[in-house]
């Protein structure tokens, strides 16, 4: 016996939005390079199964340079999921397609037509009911972040009690703060939030970076090494100071 459907379930179509890392370069693309590669060797697995965009507003480049680039990072593991502020002519079918700023979606449902082929039917007007904000300021992690966690907030500060293993990260829309030993990375303020702060216990960091503006530990004054630490942001500068 065939079973019929009279009353199919409608498809959910869901909006999400993800993070990922944007990469503004600069011209001449050969030093930009440079430098992201003494990046890499500073943070090892910095952009492992990272994704990124790429932001290449107000650079005068032609398609074959964006091409070339998008396949140079290729060639350092960086996977490009999209590019920002590229021209209509610079992209194509062989490149990242065009993105814009992220912006939250709602959930909502594909209509259904009933049993009428979907060209005889017109098409109906979809509008995505707005959902309420979420007011979470805070996370607080009741536990230790192991080598290979990545810890993802960008809705506000995130407090571990306990310490980040090297090889582990913390990546906050807000202020970070570690009370134990911060070995891994810490990225604050990633929404555009200049005022974020870290503060940690004790500093063993691979990484710290503030609003895009970063230190790796080779840059880090060593007399920082091993004590509590508070670190801002001051123009396009990381402050550091040793807490009590």
């Amino acid at each position: 016996m065939t079973a019929v459907l009279t009353q199919p379930r409608p498809i959910r179509l869901k909006g999400r939005s993800f993070l990922a890392l944007a990469l503004a370069p600069e011209l001449p693309f050969e030093d930009w390079l440079a430098r992201l590669d003494d990046l890499a060797a500073r943070s090892a697995g910095f952009f492992l199964r990272r994704p990124a965009v790429l932001d290449v507003n107000g650079l005068d480049i032609d398609r074959a340079e964006l091409r070339g680039l998008v396949d140079e990072l290729a060639k350092r593991n960086v996977r490009i999921m999209g590019i920002e502020g590229a021209r209509p002519s610079l992209l194509g079918p062989d490149m990242p397609p065009a993105m814009a700023d992220g912006r939250p979606a709602s959930d909502f449902e594909a209509p259904i037509t009933d049993g009428a082929p979907a060209a005889a039917a017109p098409a109906p007007e979809v509008i995505a009911a707005p959902q309420p904000p979420k007011t979470i300021p805070s996370m607080v992690v009741n536990a230790p972040v192991r080598s290979g966690q990545s810890l993802f907030f960008p809705e506000g500060d995130v407090t571990i009690v306990g310490s980040v293993a090297s090889g582990a990260e913390i990546v906050a829309g807000g202020s970070i703060h570690v009370y134990g030993t911060l070995r891994g990375r810490a990225m604050a303020g990633t929404m555009g939030n200049s005022s974020a702060r870290i503060f940690c216990r004790r500093l063993e960091a691979e990484l710290i970076a503030i609003d895009g503006f970063y230190k790796t530990a080779e840059d880090l004054d060593p007399e920082l090494h091993g004590k509590a630490v508070h670190v801002w942001l001051e123009g396009e500068a990381l402050k550091t100071e040793i807490l009590g």
